[in-house]
């Protein structure tokens, strides 16, 4: 089947289409913008050209629904110059690479289909407007989506911001209506030294730069679309904010004080339950961690193995698996902590919240709610070659060999007995843990 060559993605905003675009644009066979979009467009002195060439879908998963169905039943297009063809434009916001539409195009169409022009970003202008520099600010999106049926599961939330702040002197933050500027405020009520800009309309004739405490933003009300950035105040900021100690003083960038192991007492836990130290060396060792992947951490506690798994392979994504609120709170705690921003948090319960998740090169299993069965299960689908489950009965040791044989894996078992010295009066004497069951279910 004959098909269009090309989908080209191109930004709009902020600045006039370069020669490049405006070729594409006047070329195309039919040009897809939101209503919003196709507004702006009409700005474009290109508009009057090409009018009846536009589309508006405001939905995106109807968008790429229509790309898919009108690529498949179009022929070649007519060539455009020396560098390509005419063919489906879709208009994005800025620059459709940061947190936009062109990540999804790429996934859907692929990269040798697809051609991504930007405009400038909404980063860009938004600091300047303010007169700060963004070469040493956080960049996030809390932008989840239109429909509450469908929003994307977001990398940090609103409760995560506090957190972040204590990290980064500035975030730029990109909002939605659930997500909008009165709502960060309230997180922010009693931090009286953090300064917030709302930049509403970026771009439009009415465009509007607000600045003001927590408390004022708050008592306010914004028109969309806006980003909200925020400017922790403290007597080193511009300086190297993400760095402290002697990693400032020095001039060079921090490396973690302490690759492997970090202790439980640095973790943030509560009543005491986390995997303890020297068990979490050999749970770690057990795993084989490859370079990258994806390691799925199911009843996650407070975190201690995605992090410190985190922290040693960067490239690794960790899925902390969690349904326990006040857990998940460690986890988001401990993962801003420790930078281990590679860490997702999946809230809910296994084996039901992993099923859309990205398959595991390995699994750890710290706690499974009496499911160990079903999720071992539904693991041995997904061709992992390792698992790892800590047990500190003798009951979910069973249970586990018994299902991670009978699902094929080899099977190995370690018991990790520690005693630590603890001191009595002027002598000193050791203080069993429990026994914990390392069992490691391999697949060749």
């Amino acid at each position: 089947m004959q098909t269009v060559n090309k989908l080209y993605v191109i930004g709009i905003g902020y600045k006039a289409l370069d020669n490049r675009a405006r070729e594409i644009v006047l070329a195309s066979e039919i040009i897809l913008a939101s209503n919003r979009l196709s507004e702006v467009f009409r700005g474009y002195e290109e508009y009057e050209a090409v009018k009846d060439k536009v589309k508006v879908i405001n939905n995106v998963d109807e968008t790429i629904a229509f790309i898919r169905a009108y690529v498949q039943d179009t022929p070649p297009n007519p060539p455009l110059g020396k560098g390509g063809h005419g063919g489906v434009v879709l208009l994005a916001s800025g620059d459709p690479a940061f947190f936009g539409i062109g990540r999804r195009a790429v996934r859907e169409f692929g990269k040798d289909m697809v051609e991504i022009i930007p405009d400038l970003s909404c980063i860009q202008i938004a600091f300047s407007r303010i007169k700060e520099s963004w070469d040493d600010a956080f960049l996030m999106s809390l932008h989840g989506g239109p429909d509450p049926k469908k929003r994307r599961r977001l990398p940090f939330e609103l409760e995560d911001i506090p957190y972040l702040l204590q990290k980064h002197n500035k975030i730029l933050i990109l909002t939605d209506k659930e997500n909008n500027p009165v709502e960060i405020a309230k997180e922010f009520l009693k931090l009286s030294a953090t300064t917030m800009y709302v930049c509403e309309k970026l771009g439009y004739p009415d465009e509007r730069i607000i600045e003001g405490t927590p408390e004022e933003i708050a008592e306010m009300t914004f028109s969309e679309p806006n980003v909200v950035i925020l400017v922790r105040a403290t007597e080193q900021r511009g300086d190297c904010p993400r760095f402290t100690g002697a990693a400032v003083e020095s001039g060079l960038s921090q490396t973690p004080a302490v690759p492997f192991g970090l202790t439980e007492n640095e973790i943030t836990h509560s009543r005491g339950l986390i995997t303890k130290d020297e068990v979490r060396a050999v749970t770690i060792h057990k795993l084989r961690l490859p370079q990258r992947g994806v390691l799925w951490d199911i009843g996650a506690g407070s975190g201690s193995v995605s992090v410190e798994t985190a922290r040693l392979y960067p490239e690794i994504k960790v899925l902390a698996v969690e349904k326990d609120e006040e857990q998940i709170k460690n986890i988001k705690e401990n993962r801003i902590k420790f930078d281990a921003l590679n860490i997702e948090i999946i809230k809910g319960r296994a084996p039901d919240v992993l099923i859309n998740l990205p398959a595991p090169h390995r699994v750890f299993i710290g706690g499974s709610g009496g499911k160990l069965k079903e999720i071992i299960d539904l693991i041995a689908k997904m061709q992992t070659a390792i698992i790892v489950i800590n047990a500190a009965t003798v009951e979910t040791l069973n249970i586990a060999v018994a299902e991670l044989q009978r699902n094929g894996f080899l099977v190995d078992v370690s018991q990790v007995s520690v005693s630590r010295m603890k001191k009595i009066g002027e002598g000193n004497c050791f203080s069993a843990l429990n026994p914990i069951f390392v069992i490691k279910g391999e697949k060749s």
